[in-house]
């Protein structure tokens, strides 16, 4: 694998591609590329990151962390990676999962895949690859597997 990457994200909603130019790679193998982070933009109810992008799985797994440095919740994005010359563009599906410490799960955005695909922005096998990702990654959540993610990524945070 490449020594270094640009890394990318695409989104659908707003469409837009934003270079993860300060995200700093903390490891990286075949099928994963672990980075940590800020927040791109100030917010109030998080502060930084480490996430784990499971390249082969279609999943980016985030520890996210509030001002305090508490875990405020574990976020997962549905994705698709790119790889372009020395480029890895992660493409945001839409769909998102998100896992709070007290075991409560939240499936948000679904909205935006509708609208999307109501609106001819994208296609039914758009929307097939990400729900068949995030029912996958569901089906680890209920089957008390997410642990094995929680657990490699609590591994970067020192």
């Amino acid at each position: 694998m490449k020594s270094q990457w640009n890394l990318y994200r695409k989104r659908y909603l707003p469409d837009e591609i934003v270079h993860l130019k300060d995200d700093i790679i903390l490891y990286q193998d075949e099928q994963c590329i672990v980075t940590s982070w800020e927040t791109l933009k100030p917010r109030k109810d998080i502060k930084r990151g480490i996430s784990a992008y499971f390249t082969g799985e279609g999943i980016k797994v985030s520890k996210v962390f509030n001002a305090r440095n508490e875990v405020a919740y574990w976020y997962c994005d549905i994705i698709r990676t790119e790889k372009i010359d020395s480029s890895l563009i992660f493409h945001d599906l839409l769909v998102d999962i998100i896992v709070y410490s007290d075991g409560f799960v939240k499936v948000v955005d679904l909205n935006e895949l509708g609208q999307l695909l109501s609106a001819g922005k994208i296609d039914a096998a758009f929307v097939s690859d990400a729900l068949t990702k995030a029912n996958r990654l569901l089906s680890l959540i209920y089957d008390n597997s997410f642990g094995q993610y929680q657990a490699f990524i609590n591994k970067f945070d020192q």
